[in-house]
C-alpha cells in the first residue's frame, strides 16, 4: 500500500490534526498516515480513529461499488418493463448506459439468487423472477455487494481486540443498521413509482 501524503498538503489544519494525533513527531503521526489499517491496532484515542476514518480517508465510510449501483439500475430497468416479456441484455445496457460485458457479470449473481430469470431463444432475455413488490433493494444490494458494514468489525467483532470497549464501533453499527433499514424499506415497486413521477412533466404554472 502506498503512503498517504502529509495531511497538511491535503488541506487539513495542522493544529486540528494535532488535536487528534499529537504533534508531527508523535508516535501516532507516522502510523496514521503511512498505513491507516494499522492504526486500528494502536492504543490511539477513539477520537483519532473516528477522525482518520471520516476525514482523512476523504471518500466516505459507506460507498457502493459500481457492481451495486449497476445491479440496482439493471433491476429498475427490468421493473420498468415488467409484464412486457424478456428484455435483451444489450437493451438494458443501452438504456442504462452500462457496459454490456460488465452487465453480464452483474446479472449472473442476481439470477443465481433467484431475483432474475433468463429465457433462451430468439425472443429470449431477462425478466424479474418475482413481482415488483416482492423484491427489496436490500436483496439486490446484498447479492451485488454483500454486507454494507462500513468496517469489518461491525460484522466480525472478533477481528479486533478493542471491539468490546470500542465506542467508535457502536457508531459504525448504527450506521449499518440505518443503511439496512433504508434499503429494506424500498421495493422495486417503489423505485418504479418514483421513476415514473420524475418522468411526468411538471404542472403548468399560471400567472395573473
Amino acid at each position: 500500500m502506498g503512503t498517504h501524503p502529509d495531511p497538511r498538503q491535503r488541506g487539513f489544519s495542522p493544529h486540528k490534526i494535532q488535536d487528534f494525533v499529537g504533534a508531527p513527531n508523535s508516535p501516532l503521526w507516522t502510523p496514521l498516515f503511512q498505513h491507516p489499517a494499522k492504526f486500528y491496532l494502536t492504543k490511539a484515542p477513539l477520537c483519532a480513529i473516528i477522525s482518520k476514518t471520516i476525514e482523512l480517508e476523504g471518500n466516505g465510510a459507506v460507498k457502493l461499488s459500481t457492481r451495486g449501483r449497476y445491479a440496482t439500475r439493471a433491476m429498475l430497468e427490468l421493473a420498468l418493463r415488467y409484464g412486457s416479456g424478456p428484455v435483451l441484455l444489450r437493451d438494458i445496457a443501452k438504456s442504462q448506459r452500462i457496459s454490456g460485458k460488465y452487465l453480464e457479470q452483474v446479472v449472473t449473481p442476481l439470477k443465481a439468487a433467484g431475483l432474475v430469470n433468463s429465457v433462451r431463444g430468439a425472443r429470449g432475455g431477462f425478466l424479474l423472477a418475482r413481482p415488483l413488490s416482492q423484491i427489496r433493494l436490500s436483496q439486490v444490494i446484498q447479492v451485488a455487494e454483500g454486507s454494507v458494514a462500513p468496517v469489518e468489525c461491525v460484522d466480525d467483532p472478533g477481528c479486533c481486540s478493542l471491539s468490546p470497549q470500542c465506542v467508535a464501533r457502536e457508531v459504525w453499527v448504527k450506521l449499518k443498521e440505518s443503511t439496512d433499514s433504508v434499503l429494506e424499506s424500498i421495493t422495486l415497486q417503489d423505485l418504479v413509482e418514483r421513476q415514473r413521477q420524475k418522468a411526468q412533466p411538471p404542472d403548468p404554472m399560471y400567472y395573473i
